[in-house]
């Protein structure tokens, strides 16, 4: 009688083992398709919300007009979500002005922001668009909500398409979220001689966006754009405003003339 309580206490616990391991088993592999589901079914939207709130937001390019004042301005770029459109896609107002006169603005945009069609190797698509009537969107992001024109106001002043840039996820290590750039060849622009213009973005971990616009002619030699690099732009913050009154910020009359013939500023793409 012991003996048989011995071997069933010890076959009980064998099986309790067993029954154990079987649960962790469909746990784990349970928790793994769930995975596999949700990143099948949320990735491709999720890269897409991911720019559009990356690139939402005041920021500025104001330590590189710092460091190099006669390459680069001090450039106030601004986005904010304008509507959505049916499929999804978020569609953003961009606008660009000098620091100092930020109700001017001298470039705007509407941006489209979504998911990269299936069959392309890339993560989200971002395209820019002309405004039909852009005096009606000047500060449109500094309004409050019921002085902007409404979402389907936006959808309907959407205009020609300028540009496209295909950005995707970066790899592991990288300080970058996102980069991409137009395909190769570039999109028509016959601005100041080019023939076409190509663009360059980087989405940046700490909130930071690089763009980098250029035009080239039929020869394929630059015609317009920074050469030196990208413009950054830099969240905005409390100091930032403070740093703006600093006389570096201030440069001579002859050097801003000078600078008035970088083609970023009035650049149309």
């Amino acid at each position: 009688m012991g003996t048989g309580t011995e071997s069933e206490s010890s076959s009980g616990g064998a099986a309790g083992r067993a029954r154990g391991l079987a649960l962790k088993a469909l746990l784990l592999l349970g928790g793994a398709l769930l995975l596999r589901r949700m990143r099948k079914s949320t990735t491709r939207w999720d890269h897409a919300r991911a720019v559009a709130d990356s690139l939402s937001g005041e920021k500025f390019s104001r330590e590189q007009a710092r460091n190099d004042p006669d390459n680069y301005f001090n450039i106030r770029m601004l986005m904010c979500p304008a509507a959505e459109m049916v499929d999804g896609s978020r569609v953003l107002y961009f606008e660009q002005a000098f620091w100092r006169t930020p109700h001017k603005p001298f470039r705007q945009r509407f941006y489209m922001v979504k998911p990269c069609p299936k069959e392309m190797k890339c993560d989200v698509e971002l395209s820019s668009y002309a405004i039909r009537d852009v005096e009606e969107y000047k500060n449109f992001c500094d309004r409050p909500m019921d002085q902007r024109p409404q979402p389907e106001e936006v959808i309907g002043d959407i205009a020609e398409h300028l540009t496209t840039v295909h950005l995707n996820r970066c790899e592991r290590g990288k300080r970058c979220l996102y980069e991409g750039s137009t395909p190769p060849g570039g999109f028509p622009n016959t601005w100041n001689g080019a023939l076409y213009s190509t663009s360059e973005l980087t989405v940046h971990r700490n909130g930071e966006i690089h763009t980098w616009d250029r035009g080239y002619d039929d020869e394929g030699n630059q015609v317009w754009g920074p050469k030196a690099g990208p413009y950054e732009f830099k969240p905005a913050t409390p100091s930032s405003y403070d740093d703006m009154f600093s006389p570096l910020n201030f440069p001579p009359t002859l050097s801003l003339e000078k600078k008035m013939d970088n083609p970023f500023v009035v650049s149309e793409q």
